[in-house]
């Protein structure tokens, strides 16, 4: 599968901060690519380089193949921050948006229209963004970045304002993108979002990369040592158990992250005798836990300060 992005040992400080320190990744065609970390990571950095937006001080950033950044037509761009035009009536700012692309109008109205009924706005399409809720917003902000079918759809934190009916919605439209044989890089600190949608990951922690691979592989890499149990019973005992590292419990399930060396088998036996266990299942660690493995001492020192 070919490349359509490459950053290569990207270097981005202002003044005595080095937000992006050495970063390199690739994206694959037609993949998700989740861009993952803590909010202050350096991924919103790296996205502005990639978009032109900023220049790395060093490094390069390669387009199919090239060294051209002359790219943006050909990309997509969903910033974090919303950058909509208040005043303008939801119609007026996407046939704006789609201009600037170099779209002309009167090709875009079905495709703006299709669009809005999708995302179940065709009743506001003559409202003033202003009027909007904040998660309306992002979803014409998200239609503006779609409308000119980019190559690459290069998106930074997209359900941020999204309940959760609508963070669905924005699931299944990027995974039908995919289907279609879509790019997309996906900029999230929600990893429980990345797991269920990203293809590779690159996980970005003080402006280093300190994960970058297939999502399969990252969690084959991390072993086996996490246990999913469905029960009947009371199951607030699984927390004191002496292998248990750490857990996520409630009334009838609960996920175990196991510590290095122990044997499932007396977790099993100590659930046998006080539940009634439905499912028993080892598993590669999530993301969640990855991440906390990977570098969960700065983060304590961090939420300490």
């Amino acid at each position: 599968m070919s490349e359509i992005l490459a950053v290569r040992d990207v270097v981005k400080t202002f003044g005595a901060v080095r937000a992006v320190d050495g970063v390199s990744f690739t994206v694959r065609r037609g993949t998700i690519t989740g861009l993952l970390g803590r909010n202050g990571a350096g991924k919103t950095t790296s996205i502005r380089m990639i978009t032109g937006i900023f220049m790395p001080d060093s490094g390069s950033i390669e387009w199919a193949g090239g060294k051209e950044r002359n790219a943006q037509d050909h990309m997509g761009y969903l910033p974090e921050e919303r950058g909509l035009y208040k005043q303008m009536k939801v119609v007026e700012h996407l046939l704006f948006l789609a201009e600037i692309k170099g779209r002309k109008p009167a090709d875009m109205k079905a495709k703006i229209e299709h669009w809005l009924d999708r995302f179940e706005l065709s009743a506001k399409s003559n409202a003033k963004i202003e009027e909007l809720s904040k998660g309306n917003q992002q979803k014409v902000q998200l239609i503006g970045t779609l409308l000119h079918d980019p190559e690459l759809i290069v998106l930074d934190e997209p359900q941020s304002g999204l309940d959760p009916v609508n963070m669905v919605l924005v699931r299944n439209l990027l995974s039908e993108l995919k289907e279609e044989g879509r790019t997309i890089l996906l900029s999230t600190h929600q990893m429980a979002e990345a797991e269920r949608m990203a293809d590779d990951i690159v996980l970005i922690h003080k402006g280093k990369v300190v994960i970058d691979g297939s999502l399969d592989e990252v969690k084959s890499s991390f072993g086996k040592n996490t246990l999913h149990v469905d029960f009947d019973g009371d199951g607030a005992f699984l927390a004191e158990l002496p292998d248990v590292k750490r857990h996520a419990i409630t009334p009838n399930s609960a996920e175990l992250n196991l510590t290095e060396g122990a044997d499932p088998q007396r977790i099993l036996e100590a659930c046998i005798s006080r539940l009634r266990i439905r499912k028993f299942e080892i598993a590669s660690p999530s993301l969640e836990d990855i991440f906390i493995a990977k570098v969960g001492d700065d983060t304590l020192q961090e939420v300490g300060r």
